[in-house]
């Protein structure tokens, strides 16, 4: 089971979250074989951290759960919250395999939250700048919750547009780039 995992930064945190990032990778290397996509977002300034995505494969919602509040980060207090949803992987790939690489190019995070009826549950035409992509749904897999996407864009509005504004209650674009240890 997939699953996608936002830990929100509590404000003024980013020098708790420096003091822990080896704590943070070590912990992540434990569920390399796991994860589809991970990395850090950041405020408009390109600098400033303001969560961190994780993609996983893990066999059942208590485990999701056990691998986000787990979390070092999480533990200490450095983040504001957590967003642990079931996620189905459309492209079928890990973040790794996207042809466009770690590098290169402006790479954002976009969370649709639904409203009504599924949207966007098919995958957009156009591939070639989805790192990753999926809807988000309940912990049985039988509602859908909105839609998360990883995306490789000229601009914000351009990374929004993957999604149908219209069919979601909100929709968040985040500065986002590749994770691991550097």
């Amino acid at each position: 089971m997939e699953f996608f995992c936002y830990h929100r930064d509590r404000p003024g945190s980013t020098t708790l979250r420096e003091k822990l990032i080896e704590d943070h990778w070590s912990y992540m290397d434990t569920y390399a074989r796991e994860l589809i996509a991970r990395g850090p977002t950041f405020a408009a300034d390109g600098e400033t951290p303001t969560g961190s995505v994780h993609i996983v494969d893990l066999p059942d919602p208590a485990a999701a759960r056990a691998f986000a509040f787990d979390e070092p980060n999480y533990q200490a207090g450095a983040y504001r919250d957590v967003l642990v949803r079931r996620w189905r992987n459309m492209l079928g790939r890990t973040m790794w395999d996207f042809h466009g690489g770690a590098t290169g190019g402006n790479r954002y995070l976009v969370i649709g939250l639904g409203s009504g009826r599924d949207a966007d549950l098919d995958t957009p035409p156009d591939l070639d700048e989805l790192i990753a992509y999926g809807p988000l749904l309940s912990d049985d897999d039988s509602t859908w919750l909105g839609t998360a996407a990883l995306v490789r864009a000229p601009d914000p509005a351009t990374a929004r547009a993957v999604l149908a504004p219209e069919r979601y209650a909100s929709v968040e674009v985040h500065d986002w780039e590749f994770g691991g240890r550097r």
